[in-house]
């Protein structure tokens, strides 16, 4: 039987998959900043290699991811390498993509800005990351509100692409959306209503109810029925209850068709749809001057979302303290307005931009003095802290023989948490007993020792496990007699344990390079060099004015 097909995006380099090392994270306390005991997490790495630091603390834990990855559209950004050609950045986003779809819980989102060059094709490998049914909807985000002359046809939205893991419970706890004074507008109170503005909804519905179709009659005595192919919107009795409490509007002068009435103090907000303009969301304009106001005009980062954009992606995805995570932090915007917004936060960056821009950033929001971008709005006076942490380096690398050693690096605690982390326990040395430094269940236990092990030092450990309980001891080297000494003791050799697992030693995939298939037989490319051509004469030529730069 032939293979079951499925549609796909393909491209080349596909089947190439990174080995990814499971890292520790490593605090540095004097960057870390503000209240010791906050949860929120401020990482400067490899985003690939910090998402898979993550990825066994925190799987099924976010609720909502937000990304702003680069757009792969060739411009020359400072803070970002943005021209990767088209098969790397799908392989880069790709992987990035399904373990942040791994973190997710199962009432989480993931949010995604692009642009037009790459948006088709993201949709098309989201689809086959998350699945085609967790699609709930593309918004459109109007970036610019003057027109864009540069181009053929002018650039002025980009895109949010949204996929969550269980549609149908997405959009019964997605949040509404606060309505603005604009939409606000068609409320009014004509009648001197005490319970302030209003507005009326005609009480007819599509279709035909044999119980909907009454006459109802005004209080000046014209008669109405349901406009054809409609009947109206309630029952007659649910209507003689309204009509009773006043909720229903018959028009100044008495005589139209009825109208519920809908008090503004009632509407909780508004269901979110997919064309976000910017005078709702921002613009690109604003959140470049958010920035400017935080770092001045010289070195602001080139390519920041307005902190409005980010509040309306929190608002509608999240609830106060859900845990927020962008692995593209960038000038730390997603990190700034989750805290202001008091939900938790873990935000990834690479770059430099890291100690430049969103530290100096987040301490301003921690201590108060940022009371730009939403801070009136949400009234936000400071506090919280982070915890700043650096990826460790790899546990292994090559000595002058070209064998794999342990870094140098790695103390004690560090190798005892890099172990755990490799074998998939969870890193917590007991109080009491040294060798439970970590557990994967209630009875099983990791052991990571740089000592010469001996039989002695297992019947000791042996003497102090109780029934049913297990260990798995790792070290540099062991006696021989040790092997297979007890059924619920395993022992093995570092860095032996380790190797052909992951790809150690490696810093960077942000530019995983895949070369194009050569045909061997093709003939050596030889160039022709330029075309000789007779010196023209010199002539003298009048100045040329220099043209106007169009710029934003």
């Amino acid at each position: 039987m032939s293979q079951k097909q499925k549609l796909e995006l393909t491209w080349i380099g596909k089947e190439n998959r990174p080995k990814l090392e499971p890292r520790i994270l490593i605090e540095d306390a004097e960057k870390s900043f503000g209240n010791s005991k906050a949860e929120n997490m401020l990482i400067h790495g490899d985003n690939l290699l910090a998402l898979k630091a993550l990825e066994q603390e925190f799987a099924g834990k976010v609720k909502c991811v937000y990304i702003d990855p680069p757009y792969n559209t060739g411009s020359a950004f400072e803070h970002y390498d943005d021209g990767i050609e088209h098969s790397l950045w799908l392989s880069l986003i790709r992987d990035r993509l399904e373990i942040l779809w791994k973190l997710l819980e199962s009432e989480g989102s993931l949010w995604v800005s692009i642009d037009d060059y790459e948006m088709p094709y993201l949709r098309v490998l989201m689809d086959e990351v998350c699945g085609r049914s967790a699609f709930v909807a593309t918004n459109v985000w109007q970036k610019r509100y003057s027109r864009e002359n540069r181009e053929a046809i002018g650039d002025v939205h980009e895109y949010l692409l949204v996929y969550a893991k269980n549609v149908g419970r997405f959009k019964k706890i997605r949040n509404l959306i606060p309505i603005t004074e604009e939409q606000a507008k068609i409320y009014k109170n004509p009648n001197n209503d005490p319970q302030g503005r209003w507005r009326g909804i005609p009480m007819t519905a599509q279709g035909f109810r044999p119980n909907q179709m009454y006459s109802i009659t005004t209080p000046t005595g014209v008669v109405h029925h349901p406009p054809e192919g409609r009947c109206w919107s309630t029952i007659e009795s649910e209507f003689l209850k309204l009509r009773e409490k006043g909720r229903i509007w018959f028009g100044k002068d008495g005589n139209s068709q009825p109208n519920t009435i809908r008090y503004l103090s009632e509407v909780e907000g508004m269901v979110p749809w997919t064309w976000w303009p910017s005078d709702e969301v921002g613009h690109t304009d604003e959140a470049k001057k958010e920035i400017h106001g935080l770092f001045g005009k010289i070195d602001a980062f080139d390519t920041p979302k307005p902190e409005r954009l980010i509040q309306r992606i929190l608002q509608i995805s999240t609830c106060s303290n859900d845990l927020v995570l962008d692995s593209f932090l960038g000038s730390g915007t997603t990190a700034a307005v989750a805290q202001k917004m008091g939900r938790r936060w873990i935000g990834i960056e690479l770059g430099e931009h890291c100690h430049t821009h969103c530290i100096p950033r987040l301490q301003k929001v921690l201590d108060g003095t940022d009371q730009g971008g939403i801070s009136e709005a949400v009234g936000w006076k400071g506090g919280g802290g982070f915890k700043f942490y650096n990826l460790a380096p790899s546990l292994l690398k090559k000595d002058k023989y070209g064998n794999f050693v342990i870094d140098e690096n790695y103390n004690a605690n560090m190798l005892a948490a890099a172990m755990a982390k490799h074998e998939g326990f969870k890193y917590q040395p007991d109080a009491e007993i040294y060798w439970k430094q970590g557990q994967s269940t209630e009875r099983d236990f990791i052991f990571t020792t740089t000592q010469f092990v001996t039989v002695k030092l297992l019947d000791q450990i042996q003497q102090e496990m109780k029934s049913e309980e297990s260990v798995l001891v790792c070290c540099k080297s062991f006696q021989k007699a040790c092997e297979n000494k007890f059924s619920n003791i395993t022992i093995k050799k570092i860095p032996k344990m380790l190797l052909g697992r992951c790809e150690f030693g490696k810093n960077d995939y942000s530019l995983n390079i895949i070369s194009m298939p050569q045909d061997p037989n093709a003939p050596e490319f030889v160039p022709v060099g330029p075309e000789k051509k007779p010196e023209p004469v010199k002539k003298k030529r009048k100045p040329i004015a220099s043209q106007m730069d169009f710029l934003d």
